[in-house]
């Protein structure tokens, strides 16, 4: 039988199975330096695009906040505008009551009694007078009861008048006004009473 040296071959066979391996070696680490880098770059499109969108998202807050902020504003300028509003009405609706106030004093003051001063304080008026009895006086208490704009009169000093040359009795006396919105309920109670 004839002898075949395969000593060569097999080395041959182990140096190309060498060299596959170092090429199938060298495109694994290419390839995954590949992929590495490409995902990289992936990662940091992602990360570009979502800085990207925080910086418009940041950016549309801000535009936000000042709308808000210029709501509230105008939120403040409106309740402003209401007080204001809320005060020239009542004062508008207040006007004619200086009027029906004096005529009801003119109405309740009978006769033989002489005021010498009026002044209001708020709702608190007083009323300064000089009667020629104190009988006068209390029936000007009680007409002051009965009106429709005073009402609750406090008599705070009655005493003999020096000064006046008929005689009679100084009077200091405390009543309360009533409002036009607070007068409805008497106004009925007393045309209750009428009946």
């Amino acid at each position: 039988m004839p002898r075949i040296n395969l000593l060569p071959w097999r080395e041959q066979q182990r140096t190309l199975r060498r060299k596959e391996f170092a090429l199938a070696a060298g495109a694994a680490v290419l390839g995954a330096i590949m992929f590495a880098l490409l995902g990289k770059l992936i990662y940091a499109g992602r990360i570009d695009a979502q800085l990207a969108r925080n910086q418009l998202l940041q950016s549309e807050i801000h535009k936000l906040d000042a709308k808000i902020a210029d709501i509230l504003n105008l939120e403040d300028r409106k309740q402003r505008l209401v007080a204001r509003m809320e005060i020239i009405e009542k004062l508008q609706r207040s006007r004619p009551e200086i009027v029906h106030l004096f005529d009801a004093i003119a109405r309740a003051v009978p006769e033989g009694v002489y005021l010498t001063a009026l002044k209001q304080s708020g709702a608190k008026l007083e009323i300064d007078g000089i009667a020629q009895s104190s009988t006068r006086v209390s029936t000007l208490m009680r007409n002051i009861d009965a009106s429709v704009w005073m009402d609750d009169p406090v008599l705070q000093v009655v005493e003999a008048a020096k000064s006046s040359p008929t005689g009679g009795s100084k009077f200091v006396l405390f009543v309360n006004t009533v409002g036009a919105g607070s007068s409805g309920d008497k106004n009925q109670r007393h045309e209750v009473a009428a009946k």
